[in-house]
């Protein structure tokens, strides 16, 4: 016999695995037709004296039940993270424009505005303060926020100093402190910034806000619109 005879009564070929075109799915992929093919050319071309163990077969399909239900689950976390990331780049564009509060530890006083931030108060206090420092690391201003529940405390600077007078507009430097029963303690602040544009990130990366004067910042730092 040929072995163009072998290949014709090949019970494989008859199925048409070897006539399957290779574009039609990548070489390392294996999917449900293919899979039933095989199994079935299996059964065909078993050794009669040693045929196929129930207890194999069922093991065989189990394998092939757990692949196929991890690749339509990866299928649909795929398509839940698309539909995030789309989310994402809508509600980072409807930011530009507007302020966002965001963590830090420098704020911008406009020539004739206020500073607008926040304090993220880990717990109830009964003295709560905020200091404004220059560029230089000179004392400006010490806002007394007085006893303040735990939570997010704003704040607003009019720009004046400790003799009332006004400064010259610029970053400055936030610090707050409230007291406990260890002493004074730090806290988180929170500035204002304001939004400029958006830059999209590719996949699994969170869009990124471009602010006035300050590096960006990913959407996922934001804790309050304004």
């Amino acid at each position: 016999m040929s072995k163009t005879d072998d290949i014709g009564n090949n019970p494989v070929n008859n199925l048409g695995i070897a006539n399957k075109r290779a574009a039609d799915k990548p070489n390392d992929e294996l999917g449900q037709d293919e899979f039933f093919k095989l199994m079935v050319a299996q059964l065909q071309n078993q050794d009669p004296l040693k045929p196929l163990e129930s207890n194999e077969f069922i093991g065989q399909m189990a394998q092939f039940s757990v692949v196929n239900g991890v690749q339509e689950m990866q299928q649909t976390f795929a398509g839940l993270a698309n539909s995030l990331q789309s989310s994402q780049a809508l509600q980072a564009s409807t930011l530009v424009g507007r302020s966002v509060l965001i963590p830090g530890f420098e704020g911008e006083l406009a020539a004739e505005g206020n500073l607008r931030g926040a304090v993220e108060l880990p717990q109830s206090t009964p003295g709560l303060s905020v200091s404004i420092t220059d560029a230089s690391g000179q004392p400006v201003r010490q806002i007394d926020l007085g006893p303040r529940e735990e939570g997010r405390v704003g704040f607003q600077w009019d720009g004046l100093n400790e003799r009332g007078e006004r400064v010259p507009p610029g970053e400055y430097r936030i610090n707050a402190a409230y007291q406990s029963a260890e002493g004074p303690l730090a806290a988180e602040t929170l500035v204002v910034a304001h939004v400029d544009s958006v830059t999209l990130g590719g996949v699994g990366q969170d869009p990124q806000l471009n602010l006035t004067g300050k590096d960006p910042v990913v959407l996922g730092v934001v804790r309050e619109i304004m």
